[in-house]
């Protein structure tokens, strides 16, 4: 087997380090690197490769931009220092998505999938599954750490989210993740008809809501399965009531 592959990540250190680690594996086969987003779509369409190493993040075109512009569709093994990119990754149907840095023994478990990938056919191709992935529609999983492993969980299991600082907070079974993206960046992407906001800083899943109930001074709580009670600001009181929570 002899798979031929692009390297597209715009950091030249990046790009000779992920070389390198791949020779050894014997099967495959560096056809081009780039550093930039409409180079990259050029020479995909060109070279047509069956495996792309592709930077999330790069001047030009971002790595989603990449998918949408090309007219070939490679498997994909996504590439970034931001792991709040992995909930896309994963649903534009990316084989894997490497958390730089990385080493030979994570890179190792990526090839291995890309083995058992190649050869089979391709059930939603890259293009289609990038449409259902920027589309308005709901996500269904998020990822988090877990030791060196990103993890998927999925949001129904999720309780509450909470701001903190620039991440968000996501409660799941009495355990606290922090997810690297901001409240209303996960906001627009939740089911709305599964999780409110009841304040600027919180979102709750209404499956884990026991009660609404009013505090000793009049203002509204979200009491959680588990005990836990949450603020409701005013505004956001004024909304259950209209959505008749």
């Amino acid at each position: 087997m002899n798979v031929t592959t692009l390297i597209a990540d715009d950091e030249p250190v990046a790009r000779s380090g992920l070389r390198r680690m791949l020779a050894p594996s014997g099967w495959i086969s560096v056809v081009a690197e780039t550093a930039n987003g409409p180079a990259t779509v050029e020479a995909i369409d060109r070279l047509r490769p069956e495996l792309v190493f592709l930077d999330v993040e790069m001047p030009g075109f971002s790595g989603t931009d990449v998918l949408r512009a090309m007219s070939h569709h490679p498997y994909v093994v996504f590439t970034t220092a931001f792991a709040e990119h992995a909930v896309a990754a994963f649903e534009l149907g990316a084989l894997d998505y490497l958390l730089k840095p990385f080493g030979a023994t994570r890179l190792s478990a990526a090839l291995e999938r890309v083995r058992a990938a190649i050869g089979e056919p391709v059930a939603h191709p890259a293009l289609e599954r990038l449409g259902e992935a920027m589309a308005q529609g709901p996500i269904s999983r998020l990822f988090v750490r877990s030791g060196g492993a990103l993890v998927p969980i999925a949001t129904e299991r999720v309780a509450w989210f909470e701001a903190d600082g620039d991440y968000v907070a996501a409660h799941v079974d009495g355990r606290r993740h922090l997810l690297h993206l901001s409240l209303a960046r996960l906001a627009s992407r939740l089911d709305s008809t599964r999780f409110v906001r009841i304040h600027r800083g919180c979102i709750v899943n209404l499956a884990f809501v026991v009660a609404f109930r009013r505090g000793g001074r009049g203002e509204l709580m979200a009491e959680m399965k588990g005990g836990t009670r949450l603020a409701v600001s005013r505004s956001r009181a004024q909304e259950l009531r209209q959505l008749g929570v």
